[in-house]
């Protein structure tokens, strides 16, 4: 008996991070990720593998990034939309414009399609834009396509 609960436990602790990102929405991604003053929103599959969502900053300045991350790939490029009050340059507000961008090259084919090309398109709408490996797997990742986690480490779930 105690080899079958040893067994039982066993096996909800290989099944229970599954089980948490199976729990998730695509709405719970939406979510504060620094105290008061940082987060993720706008989480939105865009087909292939791949998904968009903001990242934003409010204290002591302001910056919205887009990021698309890549779930099987690993990879995700990130293009800063708004800043104000972050780094010595004047402040600029291009989220409407970058996502209109987004929506309008993110049709193409997913036999096509490639950070480096939503890169290109961002290009002189989005700054700093830059391509990188995921660090760990992204909370929209974890919702739309578990099956294609990667390498890095799972999405840890939302603290409630």
């Amino acid at each position: 008996m105690k080899r079958a609960a040893a067994g039982c436990a066993a096996l909800v602790a290989v099944l229970l991070p599954f089980a948490a990102a199976a729990d998730l929405s695509l709405a719970a991604c939406d979510r504060t990720t620094h105290i008061s003053h940082g987060g993720e929103t706008a989480h939105r599959d865009i087909g292939g593998g791949r998904v968009l969502y903001l990242n934003w900053w409010a204290q002591e300045g302001v910056y919205t990034d887009v990021v698309v991350a890549d779930c099987a790939a690993g990879n995700r490029l990130i293009a800063r939309l708004k800043e104000e009050r972050i780094k010595p340059r004047p402040p600029f507000d291009r989220v409407e414009k970058g996502l209109a961008v987004l929506d309008a090259h993110l049709t193409i084919s997913p036999a096509l399609f490639s950070l480096e090309w939503v890169a290109r398109a961002l290009d002189g709408t989005g700054r700093d834009i830059a391509i990188s490996a995921l660090p760990s797997e992204p909370c929209a990742c974890a919702v739309l396509y578990p099956e294609m986690r990667g390498d890095w480490a799972a999405f840890e779930g939302i603290e409630e």
